[in-house]
């Protein structure tokens, strides 16, 4: 859906004059993306006209950029297709923050609830699981076996049978050692149940959630409207988490359709692994639909990793003086790895995902980048470690054979990496300013007016041309880098 409606914004470039036909022809477009996605018609039609009613090419001041209008005008109403207008639930440091999973069986619930304990176990809060799932055969076992793996303590039972005794036991156990987060999964059923609702209830009742989060499978597309209305009527759910958005066309369907229930989405699941799991949140999400990046994700991603202050702080040295050398982007190229999925990664990059990711899969495109970091442990230390980088393999072709050889790889293949590194350094090389946003802790310290400038000078550098345009150009781009930068401080705060 992205793509097709990132081309869509794209035909715009194309157009000598922006006139009705033009806006009509890309308004189609992004419809019929859309519609292909299974939102819903009538979503689909009030967009349609805000956008038209929105921009009014007859009587637009000539000064304005038509393209940047347009765009925007578009940006926002598919921001507002998925956003609620609620606030979500978020839990409280240093006290206990229970929460409840509530669903239908097959959504992926015991998964999402691993994922979950998960990602706040990654930001330093004490989680733990309990499985009052006594239904379904097996249910205990899998919430075992995926707290095990995670390193989460689990509570459950093989004898007691009772779900409300099992979720009472466990939240008075993790309550006395004092943990932050306690998520109790429940019983689901393959269609809604008044037994099913019963349970959940009687489960509410006794371990009284801070949070009760309904989970739901989003190849069901716009259906997911009805279903969270069903499960909203009958307990206070306040949160919604969407699973399943990696592999299902669906997707946009089902996210637009729980926001029509006025439910907050407060995370989405995007593949099967612990960590393909994401905060979901409206602007940076559409943002990074349409190739913008996600630039919010990114500083939180890089902040997890809690790379050492020592080496930090020497590269930093290194790119004030004007120094990018091979290793410096070899280390990148391992924080990117270490940081998660990395289509999930690269996309949050603005302009990049692009460029660098490859059109059939995310494997290869992993391939690709392990191929570079291969290529590189072939390099010795003078030519890691080098101030003119790629020019002194041009000027000593032997060294790109003996690499090549060392690699395994065609010479072309370190042509190729060279190719990279000269765009790499193009970026950073003469500011220190990028490493710094990522340090951690209050951005707007991290990083002063003069730097983020900079960063909107390196990020423009970097950017396909088509889509900085899109973005109504260089104050286009200031200003979305000023709204994440707001809200990266206020997160981190």
């Amino acid at each position: 859906m992205g793509r097709k409606i990132t081309a869509a914004l794209r035909s715009l470039s194309n157009a000598t004059i922006i006139n009705e036909e033009v806006l009509n022809a890309m308004l189609k477009e992004v419809c019929a993306a859309l519609l292909e996605a299974d939102m819903n018609i009538k979503l689909v039609k009030q967009l349609r006209e805000n956008v038209k009613a929105t921009i009014d090419l007859e009587n637009m001041p000539s000064g304005l950029n038509k393209r940047r209008m347009i765009q925007h005008a578009v940006f926002k109403e598919l921001v507002k297709l998925v956003d609620p207008g609620v606030k979500s639930w978020t839990p409280t440091k240093e006290r206990n923050n229970i929460i409840m999973f509530v669903g239908l069986q097959g959504s992926g619930k015991t998964t999402t609830c691993t994922k979950l304990a998960y990602y706040y176990q990654r930001k330093g809060w004490k989680t733990c699981l309990i499985c009052a799932d006594t239904f379904r055969a097996g249910a205990f076992d899998q919430l075992k076996q995926n707290a095990t793996k995670a390193r989460i303590p689990f509570y459950g039972s093989y004898t007691e049978m009772d779900p409300v005794i099992i979720a009472a036991e466990g939240v008075e156990k993790f309550k006395t050692e004092n943990f932050e987060i306690i998520i109790v999964d429940t019983s689901g059923r393959h269609k809604q149940e008044d037994s099913l609702f019963e349970e959940m209830l009687q489960v509410s009742n006794a371990v009284q959630p801070d949070n009760i989060v309904y989970v739901m499978d989003a190849s069901i597309g716009q259906a997911c409207e009805a279903q969270a209305k069903a499960f909203k009527d009958k307990v206070d759910v306040a949160s919604v988490i969407v699973t399943k958005l990696d592999g299902h066309a669906k997707g946009g369907g089902a996210l637009s359709a729980v926001a029509a229930t006025k439910s907050p989405i407060i995370f989405i699941g995007t593949g099967e692994h612990i960590v393909d799991f994401e905060p979901f949140k409206t602007q940076p999400f559409i943002s990074k639909l349409l190739g913008m990046g996600d630039i919010e994700g990114l500083i939180d991603k890089f902040n997890e990793l809690k790379l050492d202050d020592t080496v930090e702080l020497l590269t930093i040295d290194r790119l004030k003086h004007g120094q990018f050398t091979l290793r410096d982007m070899y280390e990148q190229f391992q924080n990117i790895m270490k940081m998660g999925p990395f289509g999930q990664i690269i996309g949050m990059i603005p302009g990049f995902g692009t460029d660098f990711l490859s059109k059939d899969n995310e494997q290869k495109s992993v391939a690709r980048l392990n191929k570079f970091l291969t290529i590189m442990d072939s390099m010795n230390d003078q030519e890691l470690d080098n101030k003119d980088g790629a020019k002194l393999f041009s000027k000593q072709q032997n060294r790109v054979q003996r690499v090549a050889r060392g690699a395994g790889v065609a010479t072309r293949d370190v042509q190729e990496l060279l190719t990279q590194y000269t765009k790499f350094a193009q970026m950073v090389k003469k500011k220190g300013g990028i490493k710094g946003l990522f340090k951690g802790g209050d951005m707007s310290k991290n990083v002063n007016p003069s730097q983020m400038a900079k960063l909107n000078q390196q990020m423009a550098k970097m950017m396909d041309p088509r889509l900085l345009h899109h973005m109504g150009g260089m104050a286009g781009l200031q200003s979305m880098m000023r709204q994440f930068q707001k809200g990266a401080s206020g997160n981190m705060k």
